[in-house]
C-alpha cells in the first residue's frame, strides 16, 4: 500500500508540474497578453494613488518619496554598479527619494547628492550627503550652482523629476545632459503619463521628449534592462551614456 500511495503522489506532483508548464507557457509565450497584464496593472497601481494608496503613500525612513518601490530598487543597483560620485536630482519634493539615495550612498560609502526644487521646504530631511539648491532646474543661475558642486573628474550621475512638460524637460535633457559621465546614467522619470500608459490627457511630456532627444543625441541609449520588473514609472527613461 504505501508504495502503490507513492506512485500516485510521484504521478499527481508530475501532472501538477506539467499544468503549471502549460499555463506559463499560455501567458508568458503571448507577448500582447502579457503586455495588457503588465499594462493593466501599471494604471489600477498609479491609479489608486487618489485614494491615499500606493506610490502616494510610499515613504523612505518616514519621508515621502512619491515613487514606484521598484524603480527605488533599480536606483541602488544602478549606484552599486556605477558608484557615481555626485548625483544631481531635479526635483525634490519631499525629499523622501533624496534622503534614500543618501541611505543607498552611505551602505556603498561614496556618493553626494545635489538636489534642485523650485519650492523650499524647511521639513525636509537633512543628511550630510544632501546639498539643496531653490530654483527652477533650468535657469541658468540655479544651473551654475549645480556645476560648482561637482568637482573635475567626479563621476556624475542625473535624475529629472521635475516640471513633467515637454518643453520643460526638453531644456532639462539639453543642459543637464553635459553633466552626466560615461558609463553612467541620466534617468528621465515619469515618463509613463500621456498614455504611456497613465494620464492619457497629460499632454506631450517626458516620453516625447525622450524620444526627440534621442533622434539628436547620440550619446545615451535606452537601456531596457533597467526595465526588468516589468512595470517602471520611467519606460524608457533609463539613459545610459556610452559616448
Amino acid at each position: 500500500m504505501p508504495t502503490l500511495m507513492g506512485g500516485i503522489v510521484k504521478e499527481a506532483k508530475r501532472g501538477i508540474r506539467k499544468v503549471r508548464k502549460f499555463l506559463d507557457q499560455r501567458t508568458y509565450s503571448n507577448p500582447k497578453l502579457e503586455k495588457d497584464i503588465v499594462t493593466g496593472f501599471h494604471r489600477l497601481y498609479y491609479d489608486a494613488a487618489s485614494l491615499g494608496k500606493t506610490w502616494k503613500n510610499t515613504r523612505w525612513l518616514g519621508v515621502y518619496t512619491q515613487k514606484c518601490p521598484l524603480d527605488l530598487w533599480i536606483y541602488q543597483e544602478t549606484l552599486w554598479d556605477t558608484r557615481p560620485d555626485v548625483i544631481v536630482e531635479c526635483g525634490t519634493a519631499e525629499g523622501g527619494t533624496t534622503l534614500y539615495l543618501a541611505s543607498i550612498c552611505d551602505l556603498i560609502g561614496s556618493g553626494r547628492i545635489v538636489s534642485v526644487d523650485i519650492d523650499t521646504k524647511p521639513k525636509r530631511p537633512v543628511h550630510p550627503r544632501i546639498t539643496y539648491l531653490s530654483g527652477s532646474s533650468t535657469a541658468p543661475d540655479v544651473f551654475a550652482a549645480v556645476k560648482k558642486q561637482i568637482a573635475q573628474n567626479e563621476k556624475v550621475m542625473v535624475i529629472l523629476d521635475s516640471d513633467h512638460s515637454k518643453k520643460h524637460v526638453d531644456e532639462e535633457l539639453k543642459i543637464y545632459s553635459n553633466l552626466v559621465s560615461k558609463d553612467c546614467y541620466l534617468i528621465v522619470e515619469d515618463s509613463n503619463v500621456n498614455g504611456h500608459p497613465v494620464l492619457p490627457d497629460h499632454g506631450p511630456g517626458p516620453m516625447e521628449a525622450i524620444d526627440e532627444f534621442l533622434r539628436k543625441d547620440d550619446r545615451f541609449i535606452i537601456d531596457d534592462g533597467k526595465e526588468k520588473f516589468y512595470m517602471t514609472f520611467n519606460p524608457r527613461g533609463y539613459l545610459k551614456r556610452v559616448k
